[in-house]
C-alpha cells in the first residue's frame, strides 16, 4: 500500500496541477465578454488584467477581474497550507512551488495556448497573502502611495513588486519564500517591459476609468 510519503507526493503533484489550471483562468477575458461582449485582448493595452478591463469595460468588471485573479492565487496556496502546514521548514518549499505554479498559469495560461497572459500583480498578491499577509499589506501600501503620487498603475505595480521580496524576507524570515517572491518580481518587471519603455519616453498614460458599458 502507498505510504505517507507517496500520498504527500501525490497531493503535492495534484496541487501543482490545480494551481496552474486555476491560475490559467482568464477572468479578464471572460468578464469582458460577459459585460461588454468584447475581447479585451483587442482593447486598450490588450492585457487581460484588471487594469485594462477597468479602463475599457468599466469599474465593476474590473473589480471582479481583480477579485478573480487574486483568488486564483490564494485558493491553491491555501489548500497547500492546509495540506503541508505553515511556511516553515519543508512547508515553505511546497507553498512556494504551488504559488509559482498559480502565478505561471496567469502568465502562461493553457486555455489561451500559453499566450496573452496577464502581468501577474493581483495573482502574486493572492499567492503571498496566504503565507505572509503582512508582506502583502506592505506592498499594497506602497502600491497605493505610488498610484496617488504617479497616477500610473504601472509605476505602482513595479514599486509593489520591488517591495514584496523585501517584505517577505522581513515578515516570513524564509529564504525559500523570499526567492519565490524575487522570481515573481522579476517576471512582473518582464511583463511590464512596454510600460517601462513608455515611462522612459514620458508616454505612459495616467489611469482613467470608462463608465460601465454593462449599465448602458
Amino acid at each position: 500500500m502507498p505510504g505517507a510519503k507517496t500520498y504527500a507526493e501525490l497531493t503535492f503533484s495534484g496541487l501543482l496541477l490545480l494551481a496552474y489550471l486555476l491560475g490559467s483562468i482568464p477572468w479578464g477575458l471572460i468578464l469582458s465578454r460577459i459585460f461588454a461582449r468584447d475581447d479585451i485582448r483587442l482593447k486598450g493595452s490588450g492585457n487581460i488584467g484588471a487594469t485594462n478591463v477597468a479602463r475599457e469595460t468599466g469599474v465593476i468588471p474590473g473589480l471582479l477581474t481583480l477579485a478573480g485573479d487574486i483568488l486564483k492565487g490564494a485558493v491553491p496556496v491555501y489548500l497547500a497550507l492546509l495540506a503541508f502546514g505553515p511556511a516553515d521548514g519543508s512547508g515553505d518549499v511546497y507553498l512556494s512551488a504551488v504559488a509559482l505554479a498559480a502565478f505561471s498559469g496567469h502568465l502562461f495560461p493553457i486555455y489561451l495556448k500559453f499566450r496573452d497572459g496577464g502581468k501577474g500583480v493581483a495573482t502574486a498578491a493572492g499567492c503571498f497573502v496566504v503565507v505572509s499577509p503582512a508582506a502583502v499589506l506592505a506592498a499594497f501600501g506602497v502600491f497605493i502611495a505610488m498610484l496617488l503620487v504617479a497616477r500610473r498603475v504601472s509605476v505602482a505595480s513595479l514599486s509593489a513588486a520591488v517591495t514584496l521580496p523585501v517584505a517577505v524576507w522581513i515578515a516570513a524570515d524564509s529564504a525559500i519564500m523570499t526567492t519565490a517572491a524575487i522570481i515573481v518580481a522579476l517576471f512582473i518587471f518582464m511583463r511590464h517591459g512596454e510600460n517601462l519603455k513608455r515611462l522612459l519616453a514620458g508616454k505612459e498614460a495616467e489611469f482613467k476609468l470608462k463608465k460601465d458599458r454593462s449599465a448602458r
